[in-house]
């Protein structure tokens, strides 16, 4: 039979067989639509644009083997050899729009069948021709259509339908950036407290007051102890004493009284060359720093213990900031970190992460660091809030390919790399770092391939289904 003779014959089955199967009413759509796809397949091989049916205009279910007009006057659509012959939702005909013929016609030769696929697409296949319960034959599935890695074929109009989108995979720069909350504290070990070891009486305080600026040796206030006085008075009388070396150690022993009593050290010195048992002693300033706190009151008694003044060296701060458990594994100690104190809008203080404190908050699941900011104009203030940014980035580029290109099961990742002529094939990857809408590929995935990064769930599924139909293959063709 020629060719033409082929496609005539085909048609009218086709147009037989699709007139059987809506005569059941709507129940039976489905079942032409495959019918429909499958007898015309065939004859779609032959060659030129000849009609192999023609088509209601309105795209009804409606078919003929001849040119024909509707009730109202308008002519039948004529349906050419390659037609696009899959169903849209709205309507139980094949789509309008003409697309390239498969590729087994286009080449014109014959390919070995697999296996034969259930026309409704249910997981049951056969290694030999058959028809399932509704009288449908079942669809020949070539090799190359299908693989057992799970490969998916597309045409390129279903391709553009579906919305595919691919990018290559490349060196990038991943940028990983932790951010985090927190607040400016003093460091511990740049804060002085001034307090009195024994009784005393503030005889008077200098010009101080809570926020000022002192430096180191400044004059803080006087005060007068008898205990010290005492004290002062017997070392006095120690030093002036012509007696022999035992007494000497004694001396000792009554200078190291005063050091005790926390007597600075300058009036010591007086007392040892020469000078006279104070009365009245001077208290200054330990370190330079701001003063935090000032209880001393001229006239006033002070107990030993009570803390008289708090200063505090601010030129570098802590800053102490909560960051979430699950960013633990990307931070260590030595870290460069951002810090942008919100009283400060644009502006950016660099620091490192000096301690990551050994606990997690149990109820915000969170863990504490601390970072060292030097403050050289004392802009940063104790409690002042900040967010940090902690940059835990590969400094190389690494392979990394878009965020939405991976498939997360939980259990496996998967990107669908393009292998050319609208195949797709799934690959299992390790990932690494995130940042920047990228994602890093430690392995399954070569620099240079292209991996679908928009539309790949629909991809998935339809390989996800091949492969279970190849598993079924496989199974009946075992036994």
């Amino acid at each position: 039979m020629s060719r033409a003779g082929l496609a005539c014959a085909t048609a009218a089955a086709l147009i037989a067989a699709a007139g059987g199967a809506l005569s059941g009413g709507g129940g039976h759509l489905m079942h032409a639509r495959a019918l429909i796809a499958a007898l015309v397949a065939p004859a779609a091989a032959q060659s030129g644009d000849e009609p192999i049916y023609y088509q209601h205009p309105d795209g009804k279910p409606v078919y003929s083997l001849t040119p024909k007009t509707t009730t109202d006057g308008r002519a039948f659509r004529a349906v050419p050899a390659g037609a696009d012959l899959s169903f849209d939702d709205d309507a139980a005909s094949p789509a309008s729009a003409p697309v390239a013929a498969p590729a087994a016609a286009i080449a014109g030769g014959e390919r070995k069948i697999r296996f034969y696929r259930n026309p409704m697409g249910l997981a049951d296949t056969s290694p030999v021709p058959k028809k399932d319960s509704m009288g449908m034959n079942y669809i020949p599935v070539y090799e190359g259509e299908d693989s057992d890695d799970g490969s998916v074929s597309l045409s390129p109009q279903k391709i553009q339908r579906s919305g595919v989108q691919s990018e290559r995979a490349a060196m990038r720069l991943i940028r990983t950036v932790i951010r985090a909350p927190g607040a400016i504290q003093l460091d511990e070990r740049r804060v002085s407290v001034i307090a009195m070891r024994s009784e005393s009486f503030i005889q008077s305080v200098a010009n101080v007051t809570t926020g000022g600026k002192v430096v180191k040796g400044e004059p803080l206030m006087q005060i007068y102890s008898p205990t010290i006085s005492s004290a002062a008075a017997e070392f006095v009388a120690t030093i002036q004493s012509k007696t022999t070396g035992g007494v000497a150690t004694y001396g000792r022993g009554s200078r190291q009284r005063l050091v005790n009593l926390d007597v600075p050290e300058a009036a010591i010195v007086a007392m040892e060359k020469g000078g006279p048992v104070p009365t009245v002693l001077q208290w200054a300033a330990p370190r330079d720093g701001i003063v935090l706190e000032r209880n001393a009151i001229e006239g006033a008694r002070a107990n030993p213990g009570d803390v008289l003044f708090r200063i505090a060296d601010i030129s570098l701060v802590w800053a102490l900031v909560d960051v979430a458990e699950r960013d633990l594994g990307s931070l260590s100690v030595g870290q460069v970190v951002s810090v942008r104190a919100r009283g400060y809008p644009g502006r950016v203080f660099d620091g490192r992460v000096s301690v990551i404190y050994p606990q997690v908050n149990r109820d915000t699941r969170t863990a504490r660091i601390r970072i060292e900011l030097p403050n050289p104009d004392l802009a940063l203030l104790p409690e002042m809030y900040l967010d940090a940014e902690i940059d835990t980035g590969n400094p190389q580029p690494v392979l990394a390919v878009p965020d939405s290109a991976v498939l997360d099961s939980g259990e496996r990742q998967v990107v669908l790399v393009q292998k050319g002529e609208g195949r797709f094939e799934p690959r299992n990857v390790t990932l690494g770092h995130r940042g920047g809408g990228y994602v890093e590929l430690r392995s399954g995935v070569s620099d240079g391939e292209a991996v679908v990064v928009s539309a790949n769930f629909l991809i998935d599924a339809e390989s996800n289904l091949k492969a279970a139909l190849n598993a079924f293959s496989d199974a009946g063709a075992a036994k």
